[in-house]
């Protein structure tokens, strides 16, 4: 399986000439070139997480493509057909299986609703929590660690990454952060994952991971 990370928070991963897309928002590039969608996961409501522009993108040169998220995503995209997912579920989607953990965004403030949100585990192998710190309860081969966010700040990255020990990790939700803010993040992601016996990759947009 093939992983490639776009801006901020958009994951593609192929596999068998069937791709898998997660997440694609408002702060990343429009998706033209992404063919053999089986799936489209979207762990929240929140638009750097989703757009109609995005979705339409890719359900024009892929209209088999099913799309899954929680009830507040199916609520906000409510002229897609989105399937509900919720803490626990298991699907196939194409040849990828799909572990869903987790049910509430991480808090951005008392002032403002904390709206859903699902992590999800694909293949058993890469778990992307989405806006939250879910730790799922299996063992985590690759972690995609949200790196920056108004709801965030850099010890509860470092204490999520010491919670969960993955193997590998790379950084996600990137795009609120300077060149610097992101290089210290990367810093800050990769000692304690090392700290934990893992390897840590800094991914750019377009770079990719083999899984």
């Amino acid at each position: 399986m093939k992983l490639t990370k776009h801006e901020h928070a958009t994951l593609v991963l192929e596999k068998a000439n069937e791709t898998l897309v997660v997440d694609p928002g408002a702060f990343t590039l429009p998706l033209t070139e992404v063919r053999h969608v089986v799936a489209i996961v979207i762990t929240h409501e929140h638009p750097d997480h989703w757009t109609p522009e995005q979705l339409d993108r890719i359900l024009e040169m892929n209209p088999d493509a099913k799309i899954y998220g929680p009830q507040g995503v199916a609520i906000a995209a409510s002229a897609y057909p989105v399937i509900v997912v919720r803490d626990g579920d298991e699907i196939a989607a194409g040849g990828f299986t799909l572990r869903f953990f987790g049910e509430k965004h991480a808090v951005i403030h008392s002032s403002l609703p904390t709206i859903d949100n699902v992590g999800v585990l694909v293949d058993g192998a890469v778990f992307y929590p989405g806006d939250s710190f879910t730790i799922p309860p299996v063992e985590v081969d690759v972690l995609a660690v949200p790196a920056g966010a108004p709801w965030l700040k850099i010890g509860e990255a470092i204490d999520y990454v010491a919670a969960v020990k993955p193997k590998r990790s790379f950084p996600t939700h990137q795009m609120v952060l300077s060149v610097i803010g992101s290089n210290m993040a990367n810093d800050r992601i990769k000692a304690v994952t090392e700290a934990n016996g893992g390897e840590f990759f800094p991914l750019e947009p377009g770079q990719s991971l083999e899984l």
